[in-house]
């Protein structure tokens, strides 16, 4: 069972910036993609972002892209997710998630283990 604990959300103007942290404590945690999804209230959970094993292939969802950026640090386990131009519709629940597979994909479907979730808050 991978645990994954997400943390850096809070709230921030339109305009501001943030960093998501993905942290584990698995110690095979290169060896799984990790993704980035987020669900705001009353709408289904979206693909945001996703990147690889070795981090050097990332996806991102057409609404983040130019904005956001996802990059992981193996030697520390985590993953990050950060935000820069934020919008009010960026506000939602954030979640990370693990995938076996050596390339990420967009389909929830796919990924084994999931975090709590950080809540993000874009102010207008």
């Amino acid at each position: 069972q991978v645990q994954l604990v997400e943390s850096g959300g809070g709230l921030v103007q339109a305009g501001g910036s943030l960093r998501l942290s993905c942290a584990s404590s698995e110690r095979t945690f290169s060896r799984y993609a990790i993704g980035w999804f987020r669900q705001a209230p009353g709408k289904e959970r979206e693909f945001v972002a996703a990147i690889s094993r070795s981090g050097i292939t990332s996806y991102y969802a057409d609404s983040v892209k130019g904005r956001f950026t996802i990059s992981r640090d193996n030697a520390k386990n985590t993953v990050y997710l950060q935000m820069n131009s934020s919008k009010p519709e960026d506000t939602a629940l954030y979640y990370c998630a693990a995938d076996r597979s050596v390339l990420p994909g967009q389909d929830a479907s796919r990924y084994d283990y999931w975090g709590q979730g950080t809540l993000v808050t874009v102010s207008s």
